[in-house]
């Protein structure tokens, strides 16, 4: 089969059927530095391969899965193994889900496709070209977590509590809380719908944003202190060196880039924010937000830099000091928005 790619649910849903009902063992990943929407749907997509009779394994991936998440129901199985420490033969069918990128699977190495097995991508990335063999992916869906349910739904894959709680916190924490502009009505809909299913909602929320520990607010005080304004006022930075890292003794489980983010992106007069935190010496992570996506999209500003993204939020890595990366994204800025 040569490779497909479509936003259309009911014209692959019988493909990715088919594949799935091929297989006898399937592969799943979460990736770098993993957020709900990865780990949600992956573990959905697991115990929906499993409901089809078939074995399914999530692997960890690059990153150890936050501490936040491990209360998701089945992430205590996740397989603590990154795609380059997987043996592809023991699987005959690898999905990748919320990953807009082969190097978004892992950075460790090159992964080339076609597969030495059969491959779907699921995602919502607008970036996502399709690199797999059957590629569902839909842009303006606001998370993974919605394009699943919808695609399971199509199926005919009876959604269990299990699932639900997954995907209705995939969905959750990708649409900002049910806030971002991408949310629509249906998005609502598919959520009232997950919550019936998984009453407990309001506790897989409340453990998830209390699992805080003195390391991050150590962290937290560092970012925010490091703060810098450009623009005029309207472009803020926070950027948090090696060395300090290092001399706090701030663990990589603590360090946050996104939520810095999404901490600047409250102050009203400030358009673009974004977090910089050097997680290896010459290694910044970037995590980008904005309020306003229709004039300051920051998937723009983050595929320039080789990542990518939402319009409202990025993220990207760039090599380099904090200071190099500082001096480019403060110019890729004012090149790109004219501010």
């Amino acid at each position: 089969m040569k490779n497909i790619k479509s936003s259309d649910i009911k014209e692959l849903a019988p493909a990715i059927l088919a594949e799935i009902q091929k297989s006898k063992s399937v592969l799943l990943c979460c990736h770098p530095s993993p957020d709900p929407d990865s780990v949600g749907s992956a573990l959905a997509m697991k115990f929906a391969v499993e409901s089809l009779g078939r074995k399914a394994t999530v692997i960890k991936g690059d990153s150890n899965i936050p501490q936040e998440f491990m209360h998701f129901p089945g992430a205590k199985d996740i397989v603590t193994k990154s795609f380059p420490e997987v043996d592809l033969s023991e699987f005959d069918l690898f999905i990748s889900v919320d990953s807009s990128k082969p190097d978004m699977i892992s950075k460790q190495i090159q992964i080339v496709f076609p597969l030495s097995i059969r491959s779907i991508v699921i995602d919502h990335h607008a970036s996502n070209g399709g690199y797999a063999d059957i590629n569902l992916i839909i842009p303006e869906a606001p998370a993974t977590g919605q394009i699943i349910y919808e695609l399971l739904s199509e199926i005919g894959v009876e959604i269990t509590s299990d699932m639900a709680a997954n995907l209705f916190m995939a969905i959750y924490a990708d649409t900002g809380g049910l806030k971002y502009n991408s949310t629509t009505v249906k998005t609502y809909e598919i959520a009232t719908f997950l919550v019936k299913k998984y009453p407990e909602f309001s506790s897989l929320i409340t453990r998830m944003e209390n699992s805080d520990t003195r390391d991050v607010l150590v962290f937290y005080g560092a970012a925010l202190g490091s703060i810098e304004v450009f623009s005029g006022g309207k472009f803020a930075l926070s950027a948090v060196s090696n060395a300090e890292i290092t001399s706090k003794n701030i663990s990589e489980e603590s360090i946050s880039g996104s939520s810095i983010s999404r901490m600047m992106n409250k102050v009203a007069e400030w358009n673009i924010v974004g977090s910089l935190t050097e997680v290896l010496p010459g290694q910044v992570k970037c995590s980008f937000r904005t309020k306003n996506t229709d004039v300051y999209p920051v998937d723009k500003l983050a595929v320039s830099l080789g990542g990518g993204g939402h319009k409202v939020a990025a993220g990207a890595t760039v090599n380099g000091s904090i200071e190099e990366a500082k001096k480019l994204i403060v110019s890729k800025v004012k090149e790109l928005y004219n501010l």
